[in-house]
């Protein structure tokens, strides 16, 4: 019996975790009849306003600066959030006592009854689940794309509509705590080093993203990166009755060259032409032959298909180009978050990048990064908590400097930078030292920018 199941009038459930999707479990369990609890490690300082408003709107049991055993002693279910630790010694002690711990995944598995389309994936999963939703609609459909993106889906779950499809970009923090959640189609888009100050490290991370397919049947579907040399270790062993791969390999049911994806399905050839699209490059076209796969494992035609990639634009902060000023480009990746973004970021350039990166260390290993450096990057400006570890790691590969804001970093940057330079905002860890999220990162660094001309008018007049 699923998790959701057991869920009934008057059951005590504590939630962990008032972020977003914390508060939205409150109100899809207060829905359901439950009698809740909450437990925030912060203190109410540092709680944002939002959150504390939340907190007196309701007339719940609630703490602040921990999680006490108190608490969570007489809880029937333990939800939590994914930014908690899902390995806390306290909810070790609670399994002890046969409560269920789960996340959102598992109290939503059995209250899904549209065909659900799961995306993870170290980089990559933002865009491909946009995408699948784009190509969804443009075959008509009725799509929810939300999860880790957009819409929690406890908040969706409050007022469900009727859909042809739920797609779902999921996180490994979800996935820790996923229970019985099984997607129809599941995407695993590629596994690099990343969050490895939350899980133990890659063998674990890598773990918790493979739990997407654990709960597929006979009538599913997975779909993986032919290229990623972990996805292709992780591939077989699953329930799914079909398994897609994509890549460059002969065997990949979709494959991939930087401006078109050849997909064979059935007894016919497709060909998705990218030029002209803002999906061209060989990081483009991976994530392309991924929603494609999925798409047309919904049944969506091929010439929708098509439609929707010509008219498909990403989300902001992913390799945008912010303008170009004296001949040197500007480009927003705030996105990329890890090593593994960032290399694919400098694939876009033949060279004479001025990287600014830095932020909040995640545990990666920087030195993944050295030979994309030393090949592409004159200049490195590090900001945040990271630089000093950043720059021990890739000493030698090129010239290094330091800010201490995103606005000295970019002044830094521009006055190195020559015509036919690019400028690169892509961080290689969280924002959170600096920032409120990797949006505000972004927009701070298009704000800077966008200050550069005054900045010369001013210089030029001796100001």
């Amino acid at each position: 019996m699923l998790i959701s199941d057991r869920i009934h009038k008057g059951m005590h459930v504590v939630v962990m975790g008032l972020g977003v999707s914390g508060r939205a479990a409150v109100s899809y369990l207060l829905a359901c009849g439950a009698r809740v609890a909450i437990s925030e490690s912060r203190t109410l300082l540092q709680m944002k306003k939002e959150e504390l408003n939340f907190i007196n709107s309701l007339d719940l049991d609630y703490e602040c600066g921990g999680h006490s055993t108190s608490l969570l002693q007489n809880a029937d279910m333990i939800v939590v959030s994914p930014g908690v630790p899902f390995d806390l010694p306290i909810l070790d002690r609670a399994r002890e006592r046969g409560v269920a711990v789960v996340g959102e995944l598992a109290v939503a598995a059995s209250a899904l009854d549209a065909p659900v389309v799961a995306v993870t994936g170290t980089n990559g999963k933002t865009t491909v689940t946009s995408l699948i939703g784009e190509l969804l609609r443009c075959a008509g459909k009725k799509v929810f794309v939300g999860g880790n993106i957009g819409t929690p889906l406890f908040e969706y779950l409050l007022d469900p509509k009727p859909v042809d499809a739920v797609v779902l970009e999921v996180s490994s923090f979800q996935l820790e705590s996923s229970g019985g959640f099984h997607p129809d189609v599941a995407l695993l888009l590629n596994v690099t080093p990343d969050h490895l100050e939350r899980h133990e490290g890659l063998d674990s991370y890598t773990a918790a993203k493979r739990r997407i397919f654990v709960n597929q049947q006979p009538k599913d579907i997975a779909i993986l990166n032919g290229d990623d040399p972990i996805c292709r270790r992780i591939v077989g062993g699953f329930k799914a009755g079909k398994t897609f791969l994509f890549g460059h390999g002969h065997d990949c049911r979709a494959r991939v060259s930087t401006e078109r994806v050849v997909v064979g399905f059935g007894e016919t050839v497709e060909t998705y032409t990218l030029a002209g699209t803002a999906m061209s490059g060989n990081t483009g076209a991976l994530n392309v032959a991924a929603a494609v796969l999925a798409a047309r494992s919904l049944g969506c035609p091929a010439e929708d298909i098509r439609k929707g990639l010509r008219q498909f634009v990403p989300g902001p902060h992913r390799l945008a180009k912010v303008c170009e000023l004296d001949g040197v480009g500007y480009y927003d990746d705030s996105k990329a978050t890890n090593t593994g973004a960032v290399l694919s970021a400098l694939e876009h350039f033949d060279g004479n990048v001025i990287l600014i990166a830095g932020g909040r260390d995640k545990g990666d290993d920087y030195t993944l990064l050295r030979q994309a450096v030393g090949e592409k990057v004159k200049k490195l400006v590090l900001i945040g908590e990271a630089a000093p570890k950043i720059a021990e790691k890739l000493l030698g590969a090129a010239a290094i400097s330091f800010a201490e804001t995103m606005e000295q970093a970019v002044k830094t940057a521009a006055g190195d930078a020559v015509s036919g330079d690019t400028v690169l905002l892509s961080p290689s860890c969280s924002s959170f030292d600096m920032f409120d999220n990797y949006g505000h990162r972004g927009r701070a660094f298009a704000d800077a920018v966008g200050k550069l001309p005054m900045h010369r008018e001013q210089k030029e007049s001796g100001q």
